[in-house]
Order: C-alpha cells, then sequence, then structure tokens
C-alpha cells in the first residue's frame, strides 16, 4: 500500500512539475515573441485583409502567436484598424482591402467609425472587396461601402430589422424566495425593473423602442446612400421579409454578386491583373500594424493624450471588462502634469457602474481641465456613469447611434431570510449595541425608517448627479432633470437635447481638443495607449476562464443567467448603471 501511494503521489508532483513547466516554458515563448520588433514587408500588389468577425475593443490585445494563426489575434483594437486604413490609403504597395464580415463582435458606433474609416479609404481609389458566407445587419452595414459585395450562394442575410430582448428574473426570486429591495430614482432607471417585473414598463418600452428605431433608420440612411437604394425600400424589405436567400439581396442590388470564395479569388486576381495560378499576397491586420508607418508623427513635445475607459465602472485599478477609478485617476494626473501634453482626450465605453467611482473620476477631470482642454468621446455606450465621466469636460463627442444619457442612480439589495429558512433550514438571530446596527441586512426585513433612509440616501446622489451634469452641460437644472429620469438616449437625439456638442469618432473628437488647444493640424503627436499584453492577460484569465468554462460547460444554456447573478455582487453602493445589457440585434 505505502508502494502505492508513494507512486501516486509522484505521478502528481510529475504532473504539476509537467504543468507548471509547461506554463513558464508558454510565458517564455510568448514573451519572446511579444518583444520581437520586426518590422512587417508589404510586398507590391498586396492586399489588407481584415477580419471583422472576432471581438472588437477599443485597444488590442497583444497576441505574439497571431502570426501563426493568420496574422491576427483573438481581441482586436479599433485603433489598430483605423490606423491601418489609414495607412493603407497611403501605402503605394496596397492595392485594396479585403473585408472578412460576417458575425462582427462590435457595437454599433464602433462600427460605424470602422465604416467611416473604409469611406475615407476608398478615397484613395483603391478597391475594397467583401465576402461573408452570412452576413448579420452589422456585417451587412460595414460591408454596405465596398465597391464589391459577395454572398455566399448557400448563406444568407439577415434583413429584418433590429430587436432588444431582455431578460426577467422576478419568476425566479420569487421560487427561491428571495427578496429584492430597491431604491431607485427616475421612471426611466429600469435596470432593476428584471428582479421585480415579468416584463418591461411602459417607460422602459418607450425609451428601447425609440432608441432601437433611431439606430436602425441612421443605419438604413447611410445603407441607402451608399448602394443607392431608398430608404422606404431598405424599410420594406425588412417589413416584408424578402430577403430570404442570397439571390434575392441580388435582386433588389444589397449585394453586387452570388459566389464563393474560389469566384472572390478569382475576382480580386484579376482586378490585380495576377495570373489564375498567382497567389494573392494577402497581409493581415496583425502584420500590418507592423509595417512602415506613412502617416508621420508631429512633434513629440505637443501631444494629445488619449485615455481609454472601457467596461462597468468599479473602484480599484481597471481589469480586462472593468473601469476601475484609480487607474482612470493616475492616468488623467499623469497627463495633467505632463508638460508635452496640451490637451486629453477621454475615450468612454461603458453602461456605468458604481456613482462613487464616477464620481472620483468625475473630480479627476474637473482637475485636468482647469489647466488644458479634455474632450470625451463617447464609444457605443457612454450612458449613466459613463455619462457621469463624460459630463464635466469641455466637450462631448458622440456618433449618433451612440447610447448615452440614462442620467439616474439605484440601490439593491436582496433579503434571503425566508430562502435560507425554507429551503435550507437555516435561521438566524443577533444582538445589536444600538437599533440599527446590522443595517442593512439581507437575513431580516428593513423597517419603514431604515428603508426611507436608503431611499434617501439614492435620492441625494442622484440630486448630485444632476445638478453636476446641469453645471458640466451649461443648462438649467430643470431642464436637465427632464432629460434626466433615467432616460437612454441615442446619440442623435442627445446632441438635439443638448447632452452633447458634436457628432463624430474618435479622430473628430482629437481634432476638438486640438482645436481647444491651438493646436494646427500636423502640428501635434497623438499619445494613445499601449496596446494589452497577451500574458499579463492570459495570467489574469488564468482561473477566471476555468470557472468560465465549468459553468458553461455544466449550466450550457443557462450559463449566462448565472453570470447575471454574479455581476450583482459587483453592484456594491449606489449604481449608476444602464438599463439590462443592452444587446441589439
Amino acid at each position: 500500500m505505502w508502494q502505492f501511494i508513494k507512486y501516486v503521489f509522484a505521478t502528481i508532483v510529475g504532473l504539476f512539475l509537467f504543468s507548471l513547466l509547461g506554463f513558464f516554458l508558454f510565458i517564455g515563448l510568448a514573451a519572446a515573441l511579444g518583444s520581437s520588433e520586426e518590422k512587417t514587408n508589404v510586398e507590391k500588389n498586396s492586399v489588407l485583409k481584415l477580419n471583422l468577425n472576432n471581438s472588437i475593443q477599443e485597444v488590442s490585445i497583444d497576441n505574439p502567436f497571431a502570426e501563426l494563426t493568420g496574422g491576427q489575434g483573438d481581441v482586436i483594437g479599433l485603433l489598430d484598424i483605423k490606423s491601418a486604413l489609414a495607412n493603407a490609403k497611403l501605402d503605394p504597395n496596397i492595392e485594396g482591402v479585403y473585408l472578412d464580415v460576417q458575425y462582427p463582435m462590435v457595437g454599433w458606433a464602433s462600427a460605424e467609425e470602422i465604416r467611416d474609416a473604409i469611406i475615407d479609404f476608398k478615397k484613395s481609389k483603391k478597391f475594397v472587396y467583401a465576402y461573408g458566407e452570412v452576413m448579420t445587419e452589422k456585417a451587412y452595414y460595414l460591408a454596405s461601402v465596398a465597391d464589391k459585395i459577395y454572398l455566399n450562394p448557400a448563406g444568407g442575410m439577415e434583413w429584418n430589422g433590429l430587436s432588444a430582448e431582455y431578460d426577467f428574473y422576478k419568476g425566479t426570486l420569487d421560487k427561491l424566495e428571495i427578496k429584492p429591495l430597491v431604491f431607485r430614482v427616475g421612471e426611466y432607471k429600469s435596470a432593476v425593473e428584471p428582479f421585480f417585473r415579468e416584463n418591461m414598463s411602459d417607460a422602459s418600452k418607450l425609451q428601447n423602442q425609440v432608441l432601437i428605431n433611431v439606430i436602425f433608420n441612421h443605419a438604413v440612411e447611410n445603407i441607402a446612400k451608399s448602394r443607392g437604394i431608398s430608404a422606404a425600400q431598405l424599410k420594406n424589405l425588412a417589413d416584408s421579409l424578402s430577403i430570404d436567400a442570397p439571390q434575392d439581396a441580388l435582386k433588389y442590388k444589397l449585394i453586387t454578386h452570388v459566389g464563393y470564395y474560389d469566384e472572390v479569388e478569382a475576382s480580386l486576381k484579376n482586378e490585380l491583373k495576377l495570373k489564375e495560378d498567382d497567389k494573392i499576397k494577402f497581409v493581415g491586420l496583425g502584420k500590418y500594424i507592423k509595417a512602415d508607418k506613412l502617416i508621420k508623427d508631429g512633434p513629440s513635445d505637443r501631444r494629445i493624450a488619449v485615455i481609454i475607459g472601457e467596461g462597468a465602472i468599479m473602484s480599484g485599478k481597471s481589469t480586462d471588462g472593468n473601469i476601475g477609478s484609480e487607474t482612470i485617476m493616475e492616468e488623467l494626473r499623469k497627463a495633467r502634469k505632463d508638460k508635452k501634453v496640451k490637451a486629453v482626450v477621454l475615450r468612454i465605453n461603458s453602461p456605468g457602474g458604481s456613482a462613487l467611482a464616477s464620481d472620483v473620476m468625475w473630480r479627476e477631470v474637473q482637475l485636468t481641465r482647469k489647466e488644458k482642454p479634455v474632450i470625451a468621446s463617447m464609444s457605443d455606450v457612454a450612458a449613466s456613469g459613463g455619462y457621469y465621466m463624460a459630463m464635466g469636460c469641455d466637450k462631448i463627442v458622440a456618433q449618433p447611434n451612440t447610447i448615452t444619457g440614462s442620467i439616474g442612480v439605484f440601490s439593491v439589495l436582496f433579503n434571503f431570510e425566508d430562502t435560507f429558512r425554507n429551503k435550507l433550514g437555516i435561521t438566524f438571530d443577533r444582538v445589536n449595541t444600538n437599533a440599527h446596527a446590522d443595517w442593512p441586512s439581507v437575513t431580516r426585513d428593513m423597517t419603514p425608517f431604515e428603508n426611507n433612509r436608503l431611499q434617501k440616501s439614492t435620492e441625494n446622489i442622484y440630486a448630485i448627479f444632476t445638478r453636476k451634469a446641469a453645471e458640466g452641460r451649461k443648462m438649467p437644472l430643470a431642464k436637465l432633470q427632464a432629460l434626466a429620469s433615467g432616460r437612454v438616449w441615442s446619440g442623435k437625439e442627445a446632441k438635439e437635447n443638448g447632452l452633447i456638442d458634436e457628432f463624430g469618432g474618435l479622430d473628430k473628437a482629437i481634432q476638438v481638443a486640438a482645436k481647444a488647444a491651438k493646436l494646427k493640424e500636423g502640428d501635434y503627436r497623438i499619445k494613445y495607449p499601449a496596446e494589452k499584453n497577451m500574458v499579463e492577460q492570459f495570467i489574469n484569465k488564468l482561473t477566471g476562464n476555468a470557472e468560465e468554462q465549468l459553468m458553461q460547460q455544466k449550466l450550457g444554456d443557462f450559463a449566462p443567467y448565472l453570470k447575471v447573478l454574479k455581476k450583482l455582487q459587483q453592484m456594491q453602493g449606489t449604481q449608476a448603471r444602464l438599463p439590462y445589457d443592452i444587446v441589439i440585434k
């Protein structure tokens, strides 16, 4: 028996050491590959290939293995895509762009920036091809500016309008005998509705209906211009479900060709004047960003610093998927103290989060704008706490399809007393030094007095939010409050009602910042944040991914609902957060 135990123990130790060695070999290899600064030599008659079906974030994750997987990482940066297109426009060795676009994992405002960058690239008179086996509406929105749009004969195109569907958990909470305790301000602050309703309130349904109508109408108008089809006809095609097969898309001129990939290749070869047996010289994004930069940087002593906040807002350091107030504060301080930085662009892609963390960042914005201009650039979402970050800036720039507003706050607690007693047989008792020493509690009912105190606290934070928003937007408090109440607005509506200043993406915000700092075009350098390091991301996610994969394996289709409950753990204190997780499809 002892001999058996020794063998088992030795095997376990061996496996552990092997795994540990493998891990460090991976880190070493990644570091070695990642440290390579070898430039990409772009050959003549090359084509920039953009695979837009990956997850697209503001900043890419540096993947040292990208060249082994097609020249592009799993998470690509919006900044890299735009930079590559701008460079390719000037690159004499790049003859055109090939878009692989089917299921782009990107928000509508980011899609707008990519689309605008493609339109700008076309000013070079170089070609743009797009191909997809299938295409969603968002994929088609990107592809619609291409010179030639190919759809696989056996594939399909989604063209039936946009929909936004939300999950409600009241029935689940009732079955588990969990009592939600909700404190909110504003009839439109519907982030907490899933916990005490089974459907959307009239106010919530109204704001969401208006929102998706604005986003779809904006897309339709732009597609109509690109394809020479009337907006009315495009809407009729969606209402009648007329686009059932690729041939239908061709019939109504939404695409230019129905064809397989080999036919796309043949057309590209003809465009490039290649022979049938010649190979197309594709260069992927991962490689092309290492090519020579043809857009020259301005003077290093005159800079515009771009600070990016992406994800839910919380206190502490930023992590993948979360904006940490401490990290943003540090970046703003650096920019404020750096004499070479003449202006700051705060790029925001956030549904909100902690009201306290949002206010802490607002304060740092105020300190910075006393010394140099601070311009907010809204990405896909800059709502609630995300709007809190922006409202103190000198100017706010957003896309017409940006989701913003949601000026409101809420607090939510759950009473698990009946759950523990009736489901698990667990009861609680306590002694206190004072009448409310255990307040707030999740294992007993709160008294009316205690509920009133939490509601007043939530209202006080809302009053601070709206007052500061009114000051930042230079409008009467009463007018701002009429736009608040948690109401979600599209960027188009936000400009009409004064919540933002100008339409545009990050490039426009940089132009506004340069003008505010009295810098001439070409007379400054843009200081972008460094891309995320893959090795650090790997270490940070090592345990998190294992947990997520296990959860997915055990729960299958129910895994996303558990994720929602896990998010509640992050909602500490009063929240300035967007209603639901808005997913428009």
